[in-house]
């Protein structure tokens, strides 16, 4: 027989003030951590009281984290804890991270770029920016690192498949949005082309 397990205390109304407070920050940065993917404003509510603003419990965490080697970034419609780039060469120096380095080569990226600034985009989109077939492998590999995802059809018979960019692909290159991408124009004067 399953043990009874007692109801979630999101309120923690037996705590003064501050020290509820700092519980729920502390809740939400547990939450986070232990995430593999961004999470959302109203996942992370759930562990708060009624009425306790998620945005400023982040903003205090952030705030708690400043000087540290992770901090919070906002990405897509959640948050997420990340190691600072500073550290980045430290944790390849030392930690086994190899299934999640993301290693693209300079066409994968351009591949990558060009979706995101297209999108939703078809495989005959793509052939006209790159003036070749992309081949099916690399889709694959863009979607099984959940860089892209499959996009809105046509209503028609036989529409072709679209792609757009995911959230992850926003926390792999550290953007909340993609009006976080850079300036196209910005791009092409660097020798970047994304047409």
């Amino acid at each position: 027989m399953a043990k009874d397990t007692p109801e979630f205390d999101r309120d923690l109304a037996d705590l003064p003030p501050e020290l509820r407070w700092r519980e729920w920050m502390r809740r939400i940065e547990a939450v986070l951590f232990a995430s593999a993917a961004p999470v959302a404003r109203e996942d992370l509510a759930r562990v708060v009281g009624q009425g306790a603003s998620v945005d400023l419990l982040i903003a205090d965490l952030m705030a708690d984290l400043e000087g540290r080697s992770f901090e919070v970034a906002k990405t897509g419609d959640g948050w997420m804890l990340r190691t600072r780039p500073a550290y980045a060469d430290a944790i390849r120096a030392a930690a086994d991270v190899g299934n999640q380095l993301l290693t693209l080569s300079e066409f994968d990226i351009a591949v990558l770029a060009a979706i995101a600034y297209h999108q939703p985009i078809t495989r005959d989109g793509l052939k006209d920016i790159f003036g070749k077939e992309i081949s099916r492998d690399l889709v694959g590999r863009l979607h099984a690192r959940d860089l892209i995802g499959t996009g809105p059809r046509s209503p028609r018979r036989g529409a072709p498949y679209t792609f757009v960019t995911t959230e992850q692909f926003l926390g792999a290159f550290g953007m909340e949005t993609l009006r976080d991408l850079p300036d196209r124009e910005q791009l092409e004067d660097a020798g970047v082309g994304v047409t």
